[in-house]
């Protein structure tokens, strides 16, 4: 299981495609099933609770976890994939969650499949990924008033400005929640208790 220490690491784009390129065989029995990573189901079950509707762009889709939960809590509408990985973009395609995926760095402007209804992230606003600028360059990916849900790690939302960033956004809802589930505690004791944050506000265009 690739040591989240070194995702947390990294450093700049070129580093994050590496490193998941490796872990794009194992993620989801290595990491995911074996930290119970509960982060993607949380972002899911927040969105639709907000009244999340389609097309949704999930990005940082990886291998499409979040995707496959909207699916399982019964979302029909259409859903876009994006990623840096082109590896971990062929697991995602394998399982047939999404119309399209694209290889994309949300950091710099983007040309995907919107105006989307909904935007909606797990894991990709977090130590070592992507900070807040990036949220802007989704914004003009996004239909007036459509739905955000971007999961924040706790441990940088004040750190790397997410909370600057959120408050320049009228009516941003933070919901706390447990990333891993007990099965963290005996395998990464060291990670075992983080928290996100799940930011979700409707687009003001």
């Amino acid at each position: 299981m690739t040591d989240l220490n070194a995702a947390f690491a990294l450093s700049s784009p070129e580093d994050c495609a590496r490193l998941y390129a490796d872990w794009a065989a194992s993620y989801d029995t290595g990491f995911a099933a074996g930290l119970d990573y509960r982060l993607p189901a949380h972002v899911a079950a927040a969105f639709l609770a907000h009244g999340g509707t389609g097309p949704v762009l999930d990005v940082g889709a990886g291998t499409g976890l979040l995707a496959g939960h909207l699916r399982d809590m019964g979302f029909a509408g259409e859903v876009d994939a994006a990623d840096l990985s082109p590896e971990m973009l062929q697991a995602a395609r394998a399982k047939g969650l999404y119309r399209s995926l694209f290889q994309a760095d949300i950091t710099r402007p983007l040309s995907l499949g919107g105006p989307y209804h909904g935007i909606v992230s797990s894991g990709t606003f977090t130590h070592g990924h992507v900070g807040p600028a990036a949220i802007s360059q989704l914004e003009t990916q996004a239909a007036p008033g459509a739905l955000f849900a971007l999961s924040i790690n706790e441990g940088v939302y004040r750190a790397m400005g997410f909370d600057a960033a959120l408050a320049q956004r009228p009516g941003v809802t933070l919901l706390e929640v447990q990333i891993y589930g007990p099965a963290a505690a005996e395998k990464d004791p060291d990670h075992a208790m983080q928290r996100g944050l799940i930011a979700l506000w409707r687009h003001a265009a």
